[in-house]
């Protein structure tokens, strides 16, 4: 049963009629406590508009760590982008406004989900089938995100056991997928905005755009202005749609811890993190896994990538690795066979697998399937709450 944290009699008798009959209330973090030691499965907790953000923070990234099955949705009368910032590096996985009922009712719903699907994925209960959620990211701009993006889709999608790919360009702003696949952006992340809590593989269907066989790609809005209206809750539910359509989903991300961005680290199996042979990228890949060891994402997911590496610059890939402390997973050589391939709209896995650069893409998808395999267990669908 879900647990509220707020004001105990009002709020247990509010939620009754909103969330699920048999909510319990309690009025303070310690009470809280008591309660979750004696109901180990418990799955969700609810935060009241009244509890304060470092309470609310605070319960959050301490259940993270201690029960990560437990999830938290938070209520605010106001939202603002450093309340949603701080509740996702917590751990929140919602933050929703304090009388949109509605809205409560469908975070409840895909919280209690994840934690269902995170369950029976630990107890290897295989009712179904999930894919793998690949986030290649650089906190610096000009590192290569959408050149491995694609290129590393290609070679998922053309390894010949039929497996399905689709990238996903978060770049929401300045994505430049459709650029360089060459792809006519007729349906992009913008037609979304108005299915939110409603996706499904139907509707998701009508979004994607097939680049070839095997791949498809969600492309960025053409409005840059769209991108403020893409929330993290959105992002997570497109993410999880497309995990249970697709074996792999690769995600090209903008250079810049967003919400979005945090909350594809949060459902991510397996992190690219590229860099080059310059200090400034250098200088932020080892600012990336600073922050991602302070937010808790898990070094098992990390896969340092070079890209354009063997260039003479002056710093090597063993530089790289005594600086930050964490080996290179692959290595991506430099070559014009990028540039070239890219001005044509193609990959160079596609034209030329057996290239330098395609052997090493090749490479870094051999490592994404021995990491995992494609596929992990996921629930079989049912209601949770007697609404919807």
């Amino acid at each position: 049963m879900p647990v509220v944290l707020g004001d105990a009699d009002r709020d247990a008798e509010r939620f009754r009629f909103t969330v699920a009959d048999d909510v319990v209330a309690v009025e303070n973090s310690a009470k809280l406590d008591i309660y979750l030691e004696g109901h180990p499965d418990e799955d969700l907790i609810v935060v009241g508009p009244d509890v304060s953000m470092a309470v609310a923070a605070e319960v959050a990234e301490t259940y993270r760590l201690r029960r990560p099955f437990l999830g938290v949705v938070l209520l605010r009368r106001r939202i603002e982008v450093s309340t949603m910032t701080e509740a996702l590096r917590a751990g929140v996985r919602e933050v929703v406004m304090a009388d949109d009922v509605e809205a409560l009712v469908g975070a409840c719903k895909r919280s209690m989900a994840v934690s269902e699907q995170l369950r029976n994925v630990d107890s290897g209960d295989a009712t179904g089938g999930r894919g793998k959620i690949i986030l290649v990211f650089s906190s610096k701009g000009g590192c290569g995100k959408t050149t491995v993006s694609t290129n590393l889709a290609a070679a998922l999608a053309g390894q010949g056991d039929g497996s399905s790919v689709c990238l996903v360009d978060f770049d929401l702003e300045t994505g430049d997928v459709a650029i360089a696949l060459q792809m006519d952006p007729t349906r992009t992340i913008s037609d979304a905005l108005g299915m939110q809590g409603g996706l499904d593989e139907r509707a998701m269907s009508s979004l994607v755009v097939p680049y070839k066989a095997n791949m498809d790609c969600l492309l960025a809005p053409t409005k840059p202005s769209d991108a403020e209206f893409v929330s993290a809750a959105l992002a997570g539910e497109i993410l999880r749609v497309l995990s249970e359509m697709y074996d792999y989903v690769v995600i090209d991300s903008p250079p810049a811890f967003t919400d979005v961005v945090l909350k594809s680290f949060d459902m991510a199996d397996s992190y690219i993190l590229l860099t080059t042979l310059d200090m400034p990228a250098l200088k932020n890949l080892k600012v990336t896994l600073d922050t991602l060891d302070n937010l808790g994402f898990p070094r098992t997911k990390w896969q340092v990538v070079l890209n354009r590496g063997g260039s003479r610059v002056g710093l090597s890939a063993g530089d790289i690795e005594r600086t930050v402390g964490v080996p290179i997973s692959v290595e991506i050589p430099s070559s014009v066979e990028v540039p070239l391939r890219l001005n044509e709209g193609v990959t160079v896995f596609e034209t030329n697998p057996r290239h330098i650069v395609g052997k090493a893409f090749q490479e870094l998808a051999d490592k994404q399937r021995r990491s995992t395999t494609a596929k992990v267990p996921v629930p079989a669908k049912r209601s949770i709450f007697r609404r919807g």
